[in-house]
């Protein structure tokens, strides 16, 4: 986090009354000097007046961003950056914003904005060397997270075809199962069968038996019919 900076006779407006900019001017100078004395909430207090009485202060709202990441409230203090940025016109404090704009993303591990921010930052003010640093930095953790990104989706894909083959293999057991419990009945129902074929054969074999004892019975009585007559 670089240091803020202030620009007080520029950034308040001239159609301000002069008690207002006095005001705006008294907040700035008091929460300077507790952020100085590192204390951010103090801080805080003041920039938030200086911004009740001049809510287009960027200066006012630059500061009160960097008091607010001083205690860790990185979504708050980025919306003051965002408001700073809207508001202010002087090429240094833009520079900054987007700075410390690109250190809120790089802690929340958004390195492909802060490349952004930093980049921004650096069209700005070329000679920032803390900026380039943090750029080159962001730029490094940003190809791992890819990396590891892909890597993850590779583990996820291997993952993925190996309960597929589980599945399969799953499957080709319980089909061999099914196919060795067919077989295990099988022969119980082929003895049934058999049984039935040789019960069959075997009533057909009576009843041709039969046809056959009847067959003869009547030729005998022709016969015995043809003996009669001579």
């Amino acid at each position: 986090m670089r240091r803020f900076v202030v620009f007080i006779s520029v950034i308040i407006a001239f159609s301000m009354p002069a008690f207002s900019q006095k005001q705006v001017r008294k907040e700035l100078k008091k929460g300077n000097k507790e952020y100085v004395r590192e204390k951010y909430t103090e801080a805080e207090i003041a920039y938030r007046k200086a911004l009740e009485e001049n809510a287009r202060s960027a200066d006012a709202a630059y500061n009160l961003g960097n008091s607010l990441y001083k205690q860790s409230k990185f979504q708050e203090a980025l919306q003051q950056y965002e408001a700073a940025l809207s508001q202010g016109k002087d090429k240094n404090l833009t520079a900054s914003n987007w700075h410390n704009m690109g250190n809120i993303f790089m802690s929340n591990k958004d390195y492909r904005k802060s490349v952004e921010a930093y980049k921004k930052s650096l069209r700005l003010n070329p000679n920032d060397d803390e900026t380039r640093y943090n750029l080159a930095l962001a730029q490094k953790l940003m190809e791992n997270q890819q990396e590891q990104g892909s890597q993850e989706q590779n583990n996820d894909q291997q993952e993925q075809d190996k309960d597929e083959q589980q599945n399969q293999d799953q499957q080709q057991q319980n089909k061999q199962e099914q196919q060795q419990e067919q077989q295990q009945q099988n022969p119980n129902e082929m003895q049934k069968e058999n049984a039935e074929q040789i019960l069959d054969a075997m009533m057909q074999n009576e009843r041709d038996t039969q046809e056959k004892v009847k067959a003869e019975q009547i030729r005998q009585i022709k016969q015995r019919k043809t003996d009669k007559n001579w």
